[in-house]
């Protein structure tokens, strides 16, 4: 294909507006490194009827985002069953659609991408609500019908080639970025008055939807095997409820150290840079992950991160964490303790953590997906000049 002038890729930004989890990082982030590229020319639109007016306030400079509404429900149902309506309707003339959550519309002349997280529906439905359930169908769609996938992770490409038998050529594996939370507390490291239970001056600091994979019942049952000889720590358990929350509500009141169990709900960006920052370290006690981004947010500030060997995370955090096998309580209880009583420790896994999360930036990711819509647009401009 022969491009003239930048390429124009149209980017579903819907997960920008409202509360933002990982997805919704990655969105910002991509978005903002796609705009200082001179050779793409990005647009965002979001599914949404009531909210897409939210969009245009909450898009990194650079990006502009024109498009006639689109009502999520009947939409969703139509490119499921029918696909149909084509994104260009909506949107207008785009080189390439980017689906940034599982879904990329239909479209008339576009290249698709669509960004595949991760595959927990696959590996554990038993771990899934039911919306996320529905995710593999959209997967298949996507692959019949000539999108290219997009993976943060190698190890959810392998996956998504193994699962759904896609050739590897159209399947590509570009890292993210971290997160760039604003973090007013990370460089004086001071705890917040209002956190801390009386008596507990340390915490050990987590931040995950309460859903199974992530596994908090099983942190707050390592936190139980070190709590009783460190009387100054406590657990801070910061996300919103999820479909895990009944085991994890279980578990903190069978605590015998409930009472150094804060849990803090929601917290918006601010308040999540204080708590990483402030933290003597970071636990991710994942069952399964295609990325993750809060350990990294961690390792960047130089606090230690101790993490399990669940799916992309030593692909990810490499050498810069320290690792422990998935479901072994007592072994994430011994590291978090070692990182609790020791300097040296902390000293070597903050080193280790900083250099690990210097590998990654949003300037990186966006030329590894500049890259892909280019193969995509070239490969759907072949597509139509040999009539398939």
């Amino acid at each position: 294909m022969t491009q003239d002038g930048p390429l124009g890729v149209a980017v579903d930004a819907t997960p920008l507006i409202g509360h933002r989890t990982g997805v919704g990082a990655f969105c910002l982030g991509a978005l903002g490194g796609l705009a200082e590229r001179d050779d793409i020319s990005v647009s965002a639109f979001a599914v949404s009827w009531r909210r897409r007016d939210r969009l245009a306030g909450v898009l990194p400079a650079g990006v502009s985002s024109v498009q006639g509404a689109m009502p999520a429900r009947p939409l969703h149902w139509s490119w499921r069953r029918l696909g149909l309506p084509a994104a260009e309707w909506f949107i207008g003339a785009c080189d390439v659609v980017h689906g940034t959550n599982f879904v990329v519309p239909p479209t008339r002349r576009a290249a698709r991408v669509v960004t595949v997280h991760d595959l927990t529906a696959v590996r554990f439905p038993e771990m899934c609500d039911g919306p996320t359930l529905a995710y593999p169908d959209l997967i298949r769609r996507a692959l019949r019908t000539g999108a290219f996938v997009h993976t943060p992770s190698a190890f959810v490409a392998g996956e998504v080639v193994e699962a759904f038998g896609a050739d590897p050529d159209r399947v590509r594996a570009v890292h993210s970025g971290i997160p760039g939370r604003p973090a007013p507390f990370a460089e004086t490291g001071r705890i917040p008055a209002d956190l801390l239970p009386g008596g507990t001056e340390r915490f050990i600091v987590s931040l995950a939807t309460a859903e199974p994979r992530k596994d908090l019942p099983g942190l707050v049952a390592a936190f139980d095997e070190l709590a009783g000889d460190r009387p100054d720590v406590a657990l801070v358990l910061a996300g919103p409820p999820g479909w895990g929350e009944q085991d994890l509500v279980r578990a903190v009141r069978s605590s015998p150290f409930a009472d150094r169990i804060v849990r803090t709900g929601w917290v918006e960006e601010d308040r999540a840079a204080e708590l990483i920052g402030s933290a003597s370290v970071l636990a991710y006690p994942s069952r399964y992950e295609g990325f993750g981004f809060p350990p990294l947010e961690a390792m960047e500030r130089g606090v230690p991160v101790v993490a399990t060997r669940a799916g992309a995370i030593p692909e990810v955090l490499g050498d810069g964490a320290a690792l422990v096998a998935v479901g072994d309580v007592g072994a994430l209880a011994d590291a978090l303790a070692g990182v609790l009583d020791s300097a040296t420790r902390r000293d070597e896994l903050a080193e280790a953590g900083r250099q690990r999360a210097a590998r990654f930036s949003w300037a990186s990711c966006a030329e590894g997906l500049a890259s892909l819509y280019r193969d995509a647009a070239d490969d759907r401009a072949g597509a139509k000049s040999s009539g398939r």
